[in-house]
């Protein structure tokens, strides 16, 4: 299969961000775009296969997930993440920043405080200050490349008053896999200090050989109560634009606090392509996943390699999970904030520049390795050849 992810598919004018919007991204349209994740890859042929059956029916009006997308998403958290889930807890939404901004407004105040672990997904930055919540972080330790959870300054911080921790596992960008130890502490220090525990969870599918994602949730009944995890079909199929995700939470009255709030917010009309392709992709398409992984993989081996060997001032900090990879650049001769521009003008390669992750992204930059091979080789020549230049 791996034919299908090495074919170069053009995505320019199809109203696509990655690559249609790089002008008003960067301030330059002629560049080969490696930020946004998304995949460049097509979505599974039953997808949009489905897709096409549903279309043709010729009739989009109001519409609510069908009775079989619950039995296949709990089939498959029970086959891939040996987590048992219920039907009640299941409650779908557009994506998982919206069910992130549904979660704030509905269990905080204003002026309460929320947690976050830097560098982190810089959109659950404006999910906190928008909502006019008080930003806490914990900042995680970078020993020699590998990130770990500084549990002492977490503990403080979460006995200050903490009302909410969001959790990133598998964490982005940074790519670590939580192992139990680390997913046991977070946990019980939330029920210690009576904070509600947020878990993006939206890249648990992408999970490289060697490290098994854990759903926070399934540790104990009592941080099961605890709990909101956030997942989605969207990263794992190349879906985003479907706009399809899922709140699983066991408590009851969080469960009708969260549904309310998401219905008042004017979120809780779904897309009915969306439903589509998740049920499709659960009950359908796991082979494709599997094949998308050693892909994966073999883009991962390759990056890291070509980085060692062709330019070694740059680190790869290797992802246990996802398809990003943060670049460590401080022993490049730029200023952190010159970074994005170097990468843009000098390489013609648009990245994400690692301080939007939070202050502690200073002198980074995030990679998206999943493109045809051919694309990412042209892609670590640019840099390389830039960087050859200083």
């Amino acid at each position: 299969m791996d034919h299908i992810f090495d074919e170069n598919v053009n995505r320019r004018n199809t109203s696509c961000l990655k690559w249609d919007c790089c002008k008003e991204r960067f301030g330059k349209e002629d560049i080969l775009p490696m930020w946004v994740a998304d995949m460049d890859f097509r979505s599974p042929a039953e997808v949009t296969e489905a897709i096409k059956q549903r279309a043709e029916h010729g009739v989009f009006g109001y519409t609510g997930a069908s009775e079989r997308l619950s039995p296949a998403l709990i089939s498959w958290m029970k086959k891939r993440h040996n987590w048992t889930i219920d039907k009640g807890w299941i409650i779908h939404s557009p994506g998982v920043v919206t069910s992130v901004n549904a979660s704030i407004l509905a269990f905080t105040d204003v002026g309460d405080k929320v947690l976050l672990q830097t560098p982190i997904y810089y959109p659950f930055y404006s999910s906190i200050n928008d909502n006019e919540r008080q930003l806490i972080v914990n900042p995680l330790k970078d020993n020699n490349g590998y990130y770990e959870i500084d549990f002492e300054d977490l503990e403080t911080k979460l006995g200050s008053g903490v009302k909410m921790m969001i959790f990133c596992s598998p964490h982005n960008p940074i790519g670590r896999v939580w192992k139990r130890d680390d997913l046991e502490n977070v946990a019980k220090l939330c029920l210690k200090y009576h904070v509600l525990l947020i878990s993006d969870e939206i890249h648990s599918d992408l999970v490289f050989k060697g490290c098994r994602h854990i759903p926070v949730a399934s540790l104990s009944g009592e941080i099961l109560n605890n709990t909101i995890t956030l997942i989605s079909p969207t990263k794992t199929f190349n879906l985003a634009g479907l706009c399809q995700s899922t709140a699983i939470i066991p408590d009851v009255k969080l469960r009708q606090r969260f549904k309310k709030t998401l219905s008042r917010t004017g979120a809780g009309m779904l897309n009915i392509f969306g439903l589509t392709a998740a049920e499709t992709a659960y009950t359908s398409c796991e082979g494709w996943l599997d094949e998308l992984m050693v892909y994966l993989q073999g883009n991962l081996e390759i990056l890291t390699e070509y980085f060692a060997k062709n330019i070694s001032r740059i680190k790869v900090i290797r992802p246990e999970a996802t398809y990003l990879s943060w670049l460590d650049c401080n022993e490049l001769p730029i200023a952190a904030d010159k970074l994005k521009e170097f990468f843009t003008f000098n390489a013609g390669v648009g990245l994400n520049d690692g301080i939007t992750f939070g202050k502690e992204g200073s002198g980074f930059q995030r990679i998206n390795f999943a493109c045809p091979r051919v694309l990412l080789l042209e892609g670590l020549d640019r840099i390389k050849n830039a960087v050859a230049k200083l």
